[in-house]
Parts: structure tokens; sequence; C-alpha cells
């Protein structure tokens, strides 16, 4: 089977360093690491979004050989930032992660329930709060249904609730298959993901599964901090 998405050797002038990485599909991974470590730039580079040296594969095939509307079909991204320039319905931007396979008609409400934005469908986007934004952009990546999905701090915006409802959606969705990489700044979520790659200044530290990675002397000597598994809140949704 091959690799969801394989880099061999990925650099980015002055912000990432050669690196060698495997993500397989279905599979939830964490990129983390300090502010200023790669983290984007790592999401930007495998999802073709920057230029790089180097090779990035996605299931097999060389990025650099794919055309770019097939790639809207293979990969979808989400980014930090949610300014919008014109008024577009939330529906309407939810609509525009169908315009690579011709069907804006693909049926949304899964989508507007799964992000709470039911009642937001005729709002403009403009008019909406920035976690709104954002679970509108999460929404539009899902309504894509591609195999790859690479989303930059998806959470930094969201309440408790939502956050939830978005790692119990990307869960349901690496279940189905689905490769997942999401940047973040959360170790305790992290240590709930399948597979974690830590940076540090451009540099990889480490990938694997949470339990190999999320070490107490990792965690010091790349964040500078003391840790410790304890006794804490753990919160969880309702049943439906």
């Amino acid at each position: 089977m091959n690799s969801a998405i394989k880099t061999q050797d990925l650099q980015v002038v002055d912000r990432l360093n050669s690196m060698s990485l495997t993500f397989q599909p279905g599979t939830l991974v964490a990129i983390i690491g300090p502010n200023g470590s790669g983290k984007s730039t790592l999401l930007q580079s495998v999802s073709g979004l920057l230029p790089y040296s180097g090779e990035v594969a996605w299931n097999g095939f060389n990025l650099q050989d794919i055309p770019i509307p097939q790639r809207a079909k293979q990969l979808a991204w989400v980014g930090p930032e949610t300014n919008f320039e014109f008024p577009f319905t939330v529906e309407e931007v939810l609509k525009m992660g169908r315009y690579p396979w011709g069907d804006d008609a693909h049926n949304l409400e899964p989508y507007f329930e799964a992000m709470d934005l039911s009642n937001l469908a005729s709002r403009a986007i403009t008019q909406v709060s920035t976690g709104e934004k954002q679970r509108t952009l999460l929404a539009r990546a899902m309504v894509t249904q591609a195999p790859i999905q690479c989303w930059d701090e998806p959470l930094s915006s969201l309440d408790i609730r939502h956050q939830l409802e978005v790692l119990t959606k990307a869960r349901a969705m690496v279940d189905q298959g689905t490769t997942i990489l999401i940047s973040l700044h959360d170790l305790r979520i992290a240590h709930c993901m399948d597979q974690v790659v830590l940076l540090d200044r451009g540099d990889l530290i480490a990938s694997g599964k949470p339990t190999q990675v999320l070490t107490p002397i990792l965690i010091r000597q790349v964040f500078g901090v003391l840790s410790q598994e304890a006794m804490s809140l753990v919160l969880e949704l309702p049943p439906k």
C-alpha cells in the first residue's frame, strides 16, 4: 500500500531543513513545535503551496507530476487566515469545495450539521465570527472529500465544544481512510493522535507514536518546560 504522503530530503530554504517523513492512509497526525519551528512550512510544502527541494509524493505519485486540477481532488487545505474580501454566504463557501468535481449541488447538510453551521447557511461569511469562519473553512475542506487533509492550526479560534466536534469528525474521517495532518500547540490533544511530528527551528526532532515523541526529555529539550502525566479535567461531547 502506498503512503498517503511521503517526503524525501524535503527542504525549504531558510525555513525547513532536510527531512524525510511518511504518513500512512487513515492516520491522524499532529504537527507540533514552538513558534517558528516550521509547522506551517511543512504543511504548506507537502500541500504544494510552497517551493521546495527534495521530493514529495502523494499516494505514490510525485507531487510535481500531478496536474493542479487533480491535486484539488486529492488534498484539501485549511489555513490559519480567515479573512474574506467578498461577502459570499456560508453555503456558497461550502459549495466551493465541490468545484473541482463540478457538482456544487452536492448534499451539504451533513457538513453544516457536523460543524454546527446550519443556522448560518445564508449569512455572509464577512459577518460571522472568527471561530465561525474557521468552522466554515473546515467544512469546506471536508466537502471536498479529499483523501488527504492538511489543517494549519484549525482549533486556535474555537471554543472547547467546537474543538471536540472537529476532533470527533476528524477521527471519523480517519476511520474511513482519510489522512489528516493538523498543526497545533496543545500537547494534550497531540497525545490523542496516531502520529506526532515534533519540529524545532526547522529541524525534525522526532516522528512516531505519541508515547515515543511526547516524552519528558524531548518536551523539555524543545519547549523548555517540565512535563508529567497526572490526573486532569477530561472533557467529552455528550451522547446524541
